[in-house]
């Protein structure tokens, strides 16, 4: 399989000449984008079950928070909450922007909401403060700002991005699957992570990792349609088999195991929970102020990375690297951010296991509306939607990092070291800092000021010297004692 735009497929013809899903089609443009019904189909299957881990994980980090009155969110009504603004947001995305970007709940957001937002306030100002950064990022993408930074990116840099997401979600698929672990700080070693438990790969669930990456692969050398999915599919049924007849000590989120009851019902009690201001009252209008940048400065431009690195990687830019239509685009993944804190979700942003999806061959938005319906489904049936292991998922990010990196890294230029440095810098960044917006911020500021060190000041883009000065503000917060 590649990723390269594959041939326009005939739209499928009904008996008596009439194209079959016309209206898709139209709609979609999936002709146009050399697509097809089944690829969209497969795709947007693909990244549901590469990002379903969301609706376990989003609860967990915020439901084991408290807040300065010493609250906590329900679990259940958290388990609702996500799934409901994925389902949503992911679908408005489809629809509006037709792209094949879904969004869920931030996971780098969640952790700012939790660990330094709600211990000052209560969860309702906490989640107003989310909200009203999704104003903001609304407000930007209005009056143009937002496409005006994006478009601001050099051709080099933009493919680092790319790049260094490659290498993130290479990383999460990795860590997530246990087959890579934290080094325990017992150790006392500078050594961060270590290959499976103690330097070794045992147990079945990192079997079935291996094996799903080597399933992969395969497939994908083989240029099997629907590589990914297969992949997925077939890996939990195995992991299913394994479960029930031998004894493993753990899987993690999800245990491959068939629910007694896979219907439940959802509790919609956290929905609307938020005070806009209150926050204001707690803390101050000035650290007020910088909470909201903090998660604004997040929103904006984990998602910036990810859309243009999914919109690339699904050749949807044109020969400058812009794709049109970008600012419907930009303005749900705005509204997505207020609509995650509307639903005590975080914030909601574009999710990088998009290029799952992607990786599968899907081109518009007719893929989100595939995944956002498995998260409304998922509503009901979450047992079952969180059934699949990140082992049987995560060879799918191994495999779409691999295909992102081996597209992008030729089109960089390396001789000139302005562009090649910071384009080094952003891509490394990303994975070690395990953050899409370090690894922008660091670029930026990197190439901003090596083409002012090279005399090259007309060639830098008045938008990378403001955004290039917020990105250094940000980092001298702590010294300058403002967080």
């Amino acid at each position: 399989m590649s990723t390269s735009a594959p041939a326009k497929v005939p739209t499928p013809e009904r008996p008596g000449g009439a194209p079959a899903f016309g209206f898709l089609d139209r709609y979609f443009r999936i002709s146009e984008r050399g697509s097809s019904v089944g690829r969209e189909v497969r795709g947007g299957l693909a990244t549901f079950f590469a990002m379903a881990y969301i609706i376990v994980l989003n609860p967990i980090v915020l439901g084991s928070a408290k807040d300065m009155y010493g609250h906590q969110l329900d679990n259940g009504q958290l388990v609702t909450a996500t799934t409901l603004s994925a389902a949503f947001t992911t679908l408005l995305m489809g629809v509006i922007g037709n792209v094949p970007i879904a969004l869920a709940a931030g996971l780098g957001v969640n952790s700012v909401v939790a660990l330094q937002l709600a211990p000052r306030m209560s969860w309702p100002d906490a989640m107003g403060m989310v909200v009203l950064a999704g104003f903001v990022v609304m407000l930007l993408v209005a009056t143009g700002l937002r496409e005006r930074v994006m478009n601001a990116v050099p051709f080099g840099l933009r493919k680092a991005i790319s790049i260094g997401i490659g290498l993130f979600i290479m990383l999460i698929g990795l860590v997530d699957s246990g087959f890579v672990t934290r080094m325990p700080d017992a150790a006392q070693t500078t050594v961060p992570l270590q290959l499976g438990v103690g330097g070794h790969l045992t147990g079945w669930p990192v079997l079935i990792f291996v094996l799903g990456a080597l399933l992969t692969f395969a497939l994908i050398v083989r240029k099997v349609p629907g590589a990914i999915l297969l992949s997925i599919v077939g890996m939990t049924v195995v992991a299913l088999i394994i479960n029930a007849v031998a004894t493993v000590p753990s899987w993690g989120l999800t245990v491959p195991k068939w629910p007694g009851n896979p219907v439940s019902t959802p509790d919609l009690g956290l929905l609307g929970q938020v005070s806009l201001f209150g926050g204001f009252h707690k803390v101050g209008i000035l650290t007020g102020i910088l909470f909201v940048f903090t998660v604004l400065l997040s929103c904006f431009f984990d998602a910036m990375g990810t859309i243009m690195g999914i919109s690339d990687e699904a050749k949807l830019t044109d020969a400058e690297g812009y794709m049109p239509g970008i600012n419907k685009v930009l303005f749900v993944d705005g509204f997505a951010v207020a609509a995650g804190g509307a639903s005590s979700a975080s914030a909601t942003t574009a999710f990088v296991e998009s290029t799952a999806g992607v990786g599968e061959g899907a081109r518009t938005g007719l893929a989100n509306v595939v995944t956002g319906g498995l998260f409304a489904v998922a509503l009901f049936l979450t047992p079952i939607a969180t059934m699949v292991p990140s082992q049987a998922a995560t060879p799918a990010l191994l495999a779409v990092g691999f295909l992102i990196l081996s597209n992008s890294i030729k089109e960089i230029d390396w001789a000139d070291y302005t562009i090649a440095m910071p384009a080094f810098v952003t891509m490394l960044m990303m994975p070690f800092t395990y953050s899409i917006t370090n690894g922008i911020g660091m670029g930026f500021i990197a190439f901003t000021v090596l083409r002012l060190a090279a005399g090259r000041a007309r060639e830098i883009p008045p938008a990378m010297y403001v955004v290039s000065a917020v990105f250094a503000f940000y980092y001298l917060m702590p010294a300058l004692g403002l967080t």
